[in-house]
C-alpha cells in the first residue's frame, strides 16, 4: 500500500522486502545499486563517485542487498563491504527510509563480521544521524578524504550494547 506525506514523498506502509547476500565477484544488481546510488546522489548531492570505482568495488565486494518481491523485483536498498567489515557503500531508497531497512542492512554487516567501520562526508548530516542512531562513533576526522576533497567522519560501530540491539532487530 503507498501513502503520500503532508510533502508529497511517497511512503511505503507494507512491503514485502527480502535481504540476499551476494559475494565478491557476483554482480547481480550492479546496475540497480548504480541507478539508485545516482538517484540519491541527484537528490541530496551525496554518494558521488565514478561508475568504473563504484562498479569495480561493488564487485569486489559482499552485497548485502534489500529486495521488494512482486511482479519484478525492485532493489531498496544495499550495502557493499569489504572482508574487513568496512562498509564502502550504505544506500536505502528514499521510499523507504523510516522503516527500519538501514537498520537491518547495518545488522547483516554486523552479524558477519566482529568490527564495522565506514567513512560518511562531514557535510551529510542525514548519514551522521543515522550512524549516530545506530550506534556508531566518530573516531577522526579526515581532511580532504573524497576526490572533490571533502572531509570525512570515519566511524565505527561501538561496542556498548549495539550488537545485542541489532540482534534483536534481526530476529523481529
Amino acid at each position: 500500500m503507498e501513502l503520500y506525506s503532508s510533502d508529497g514523498y511517497r511512503c511505503v506502509v507494507s512491503v514485502n522486502v527480502e535481504t540476499r547476500t551476494f559475494g565478491p565477484g557476483d554482480d547481480t544488481f550492479v546496475e540497480a545499486a548504480w541507478d539508485l546510488k545516482e538517484r540519491i546522489r541527484g537528490d541530496e548531492g551525496v554518494l558521488k563517485q565514478r561508475r568504473g570505482f563504484f562498479v569495480d568495488a561493488y564487485r569486489r565486494s559482499t552485497v548485502y542487498a534489500l529486495v521488494e518481491r512482486g511482479a519484478e523485483e525492485r532493489l531498496v536498498g544495499f550495502a557493499a563491504t569489504r572482508r574487513d567489515g568496512y562498509i564502502l557503500f550504505l544506500a536505502v531508497d528514499r521510499d523507504y527510509r523510516g522503516e527500519g531497512f538501514g537498520e537491518r542492512l547495518v545488522a547483516e554487516v554486523a552479524d558477519e563480521h566482529s568490527s564495522v567501520s565506514c567513512h560518511a562526508r562531514a557535510t551529510n548530516e542525514n548519514a551522521l544521524e543515522f550512524y549516530e542512531h545506530v550506534g556508531f562513533e566518530v573516531k577522526r576526522r579526515v581532511e580532504g578524504y573524497y576526490e572533490d576533497r571533502g572531509d570525512a567522519y570515519y566511524l565505527k560501530l561501538g561496542e556498548d550494547g549495539i550488537r545485542d540491539r541489532l540482534s534483536r532487530f534481526m530476529r523481529r
